[in-house]
């Protein structure tokens, strides 16, 4: 039977309870280990935050198909806004069941970050309801989430035995990207993927998802999908490839899918930690002995997304790292 991630709470990391920590800190490095994912509750995101982003998404996808083509992503070099359905293909010739929107942080004109991976302008349909709703909500969501992916990586550090500030630098000015994103029904049946199985290719993944479910999850042990089911409040945390590549394999960047058999539309808002464009990542010493040769030569965070998204868009997406467990797992 397949094991589901685990739901930690996140809670101790803003306390004092040195046992408490440490335990956070062991879950949290079985959990990469094994799965890749985790779920977090206690994780200090408000709740009313939670659903004022899911309920924009919602308004944002019922806009006529016309309006939003407006803003697709197609139009300028840096990949934000629209996203039609099946524009995307993770493995899937058809493309994927599932409609987005993608935004960065607000980078005032002028910005040195400006037309470099996916960055750039965000695109703010003026049709919206209310469009200072949107964008303040957005903006506060973004935020949230770095605040959280920060706090995050700290804990991580020390799962790696790093000073708990040891990833600070790839988070400054790290290029994070949001996507509001849209699942319709599908049938019953299960063949058609809403996004078919992936692993993502950044550092860190924080995940918002509805009370829909569809999220699935590979678990190796069992060679079997597992079920992430909705917790009310939690955040899905994985990692991406880039932290799998950085750990000399010893963390899990895991496959992982959506198949919506809800009969009802789906929402998530995943959030992708990327880091600092121009840092290098290297094999974190603790990862090795002195002696032992990384498996993986070093690489600029820009040069890396860069080659994983074309492959993404070029129907290849399920990154180096896991194609060779992808056909057992369809």
């Amino acid at each position: 039977m397949a094991t589901a991630p685990p739901i930690i709470d996140f809670g101790p990391f803003y306390g004092d309870d040195a046992g408490k920590k440490a335990e956070l800190v062991q879950q949290v490095r079985q959990a990469c280990e094994r799965h890749g994912f985790f779920q977090i509750i206690n994780h200090r995101v408000p709740s009313d935050l939670q659903a004022a982003i899911l309920q924009q998404a919602q308004e944002l996808f019922r806009l006529p198909l016309e309006v939003k083509d407006k803003y697709s992503r197609a139009v300028e070099p840096v990949n934000l806004g629209y996203e039609r359905l099946r524009e995307q293909s993770f493995g899937n010739g058809t493309g994927d069941l599932k409609e987005g929107f993608y935004l960065c942080q607000d980078l005032p004109m002028g910005h040195p970050l400006i037309g470099r991976f996916s960055l750039g302008l965000n695109k703010y349909p003026e049709e919206m309801q209310n469009l200072a709703i949107f964008r303040n909500t957005v903006n506060n969501y973004h935020i949230a989430m770095a605040d959280l992916a920060l706090n995050i990586f700290k804990v991580l550090a020390q799962t790696l035995d790093l000073n708990e500030d040891w990833f600070d630098g790839f988070c400054h000015d790290s290029a994070n990207i949001m996507r509001l994103l849209r699942y319709p029904p599908q049938p019953a049946d299960g063949l058609e993927r809403g996004i078919g199985a992936h692993t993502d290719f950044g550092g860190l993944t924080i995940l918002l998802q509805d009370d829909k479910g569809g999220l699935q999850v590979w678990d190796r042990e069992s060679s079997q999908w597992a079920d992430a089911e909705p917790v009310p409040g939690a955040l899905v945390v994985n990692l991406g490839n880039m932290m799998m590549r950085w750990t000399n394999d010893q963390f899990l960047s895991n496959l992982h899918r959506v198949i919506n058999t809800s009969g009802q539309e789906r929402y998530s808002v995943p959030f992708f930690i990327s880091g600092n464009l121009d840092y290098l990542v290297e094999c974190i010493p603790s990862c090795k002995a002195e002696t032992e040769e990384a498996k993986y030569p070093p690489i600029r965070v820009e040069d890396w997304l860069e080659a994983r998204y074309s492959e993404t868009y070029g129907g290849a997406g399920a990154g180096e790292l896991s194609k060779d467990v992808v056909s057992a797992s369809n």
